[in-house]
C-alpha cells in the first residue's frame, strides 16, 4: 500500500487525507498545532464561513488571481459536495445573504468537529505537535520527512498544505514555501489580502470609528481604474477597513504603494448633477444655517467636517455666503474625495495570502507539481486567492480534493 504525507490539517489538508484514503492510500496527516482547522476556528467571526452557494461560474469571477486554474477542481469538488459532506457528518449548513454559508449553530467547532468524524471514519493517522523540518526527495522517488519529535519517515506521496502567510498565530508561517522553493518551484511573493487599508492624512484619525454603509472606493494605477466596489467601510486609526476595504486590498496588493491612488464617492447613489441639485435646495433651505450642519442632512458630522477641513472652508462659515466654487468644490469631494494610500496592514492583519506556489508549475486537473512527481499542493500555499465570502475555504477543499484524489 501506498503511503501519503499530508502536512498542514487546514481544510485543504484535510480533505486531502480523506479522498487520498478512499483511493487506498496509507496517510498520515500532520499538524504543528495542537488541533486541526485552528484557522476555521476564527473564520467568519468564529461562525465559519464554509462556502458559498453561488453558481460555480459566479464562483469563479470572484477569485482575483489565476481564477482559470481553479475550474478543474471546483467542478470536481464543489460548494455542493462541501455542504453535503458537512451534513452527513451531522452539521446541518444555513445559507445567508450573498450566498455565504454557516453551520446553523454559528459556531465553527462544529465545523471542526465533523471534519474530525470525517477523518477518523478514513483511518487518518493524525500527529498533532508534530513540525515537519525538512522534506528530501530520494534516489527512488520517494520522500523523507524529518520532524520534530519522531524519527525520520519515509512516504511515496507528499501533499504540501501548509497555507500562506496570513494569521501566522494559526501556524501558517511560510515553512511550505521552503520546502516548495527547494525543490525549485517559484514562490510568487506572498502579500497580505483581503486586509485593511492605511492612510497618510493624519487628520483622517479623527474619523476613527465612524461607519458609512453605502459608498463607493476606487482605486487608481497611475490614473487607471484598477477596481471599484460599493458597500460599507470603516474608519480606523490607522486607515479604513470593513468589507469594501477588504475587498479592494486584494486587487490592489501587488502594485507599488506610490503608484496607487484611492477616491470615495460619499453618495454613489446620486449624480454630479443630482447632487448638485439636492445641494442648491439645501442651501436656500437652510441659508442661514452653519455650512457643516446644513450639509449634515447628508452624512455624519464628522464625515462633513473632515470633507470641509480638508477644503480649508470654515465650519462656522454660513450657508449663504457659500461662493459657487466652493459649493462646486464640495460637491466634486463628495463625489471624487482623495484618500492618500499608504500601503496595506501587513499580513499578519490579512485574512488571506494573495501568492505563493506558481500556479504555472502545478497541473491543475490534479494539482501535482510539474517538476517533482509525487509532490502535490492544496490550498492558500498556492498563488489563488479570492474574495470574502466563503470562497477560500472552498478553493482550499476542492484543491485538497483533487490533491488526494490523484496522489
Amino acid at each position: 500500500m501506498e503511503t501519503v504525507a499530508v502536512i498542514g490539517a487546514g481544510p485543504a489538508g484535510i480533505l486531502a487525507a480523506g479522498t487520498a484514503s478512499k483511493q487506498g492510500r496509507k496517510v498520515f496527516l500532520f499538524e504543528r498545532n495542537s488541533d486541526i482547522g485552528k484557522k476555521l476556528l476564527i473564520t467568519g467571526n468564529g461562525r465559519c464561513n464554509i462556502t458559498n452557494k453561488c453558481d460555480i461560474e459566479d464562483f469563479i469571477k470572484n477569485i482575483v488571481n489565476n481564477n482559470n486554474f481553479m475550474y478543474s477542481a471546483l467542478y470536481a469538488f464543489t460548494n455542493i459536495d462541501t455542504i453535503n459532506l458537512l451534513e452527513s457528518f451531522g452539521v446541518q449548513i444555513k445559507t445567508e445573504k450573498d450566498n455565504r454559508c454557516f453551520p446553523k449553530t454559528d459556531k465553527s467547532i462544529d465545523i471542526i468537529k465533523a471534519f474530525y468524524k470525517y477523518l477518523i471514519s478514513n483511518k487518518i493517522t493524525i500527529f498533532k505537535n508534530t513540525r515537519v523540518k525538512d522534506i528530501i526527495l530520494n534516489k527512488n522517488d520517494t520522500f523523507t520527512i524529518y520532524l520534530n519529535n519522531k524519527k525520520p519517515m519515509i512516504f511515496n506521496k507528499v501533499i504540501l498544505a501548509t497555507g500562506g502567510k496570513s494569521y501566522p498565530q494559526t501556524g501558517s508561517t511560510g515553512d511550505g514555501y521552503i520546502f516548495a522553493h527547494k525543490f525549485g518551484h517559484t514562490i510568487i511573493e506572498p502579500k497580505p489580502a483581503l486586509v485593511p487599508i492605511k492612510l497618510k492624512d493624519a487628520k483622517a484619525k479623527k474619523l476613527q470609528g465612524v461607519s458609512l454603509s453605502n459608498v463607493k472606493l476606487t482605486a487608481y494605477l497611475n490614473d487607471k481604474k484598477i477596481h471599484e466596489q460599493i458597500g460599507e467601510i470603516i474608519f480606523t486609526h490607522f486607515g479604513i477597513s470593513g468589507p469594501v476595504t477588504l475587498s479592494l486590498s486584494s486587487y490592489i496588493n501587488r502594485y507599488p504603494t506610490d503608484k496607487i491612488k484611492l477616491e470615495i464617492d460619499f453618495l454613489p447613489d446620486y449624480t454630479f448633477e443630482c447632487l448638485e441639485s439636492i445641494i442648491k435646495s439645501l442651501f436656500i433651505r437652510y441659508h442661514q444655517k452653519n455650512i457643516c450642519n446644513t450639509l449634515c442632512e447628508l452624512l455624519p458630522k464628522r464625515i462633513i467636517n473632515y470633507l470641509l477641513d480638508t477644503l480649508n472652508i470654515p465650519l462656522d462659515k454660513k450657508t449663504n455666503s457659500v461662493t459657487r466654487n466652493e459649493r462646486h468644490k464640495i460637491i466634486s469631494n463628495l463625489k471624487r474625495f482623495r484618500l492618500i494610500y499608504d500601503g496595506l496592514r501587513n499580513i499578519e492583519h490579512a485574512i488571506v495570502t494573495s501568492g505563493g506556489i506558481s500556479t504555472k508549475e502545478i497541473n491543475p486537473s490534479t494539482m501535482e507539481s510539474k517538476l517533482i512527481k509525487g509532490l502535490f499542493f492544496a490550498g492558500e500555499i498556492i498563488d489563488v486567492d479570492a474574495l470574502t465570502g466563503g470562497f477560500n475555504i472552498q478553493i482550499a477543499l476542492s484543491t485538497g480534493y483533487l490533491a488526494g484524489l490523484n496522489c
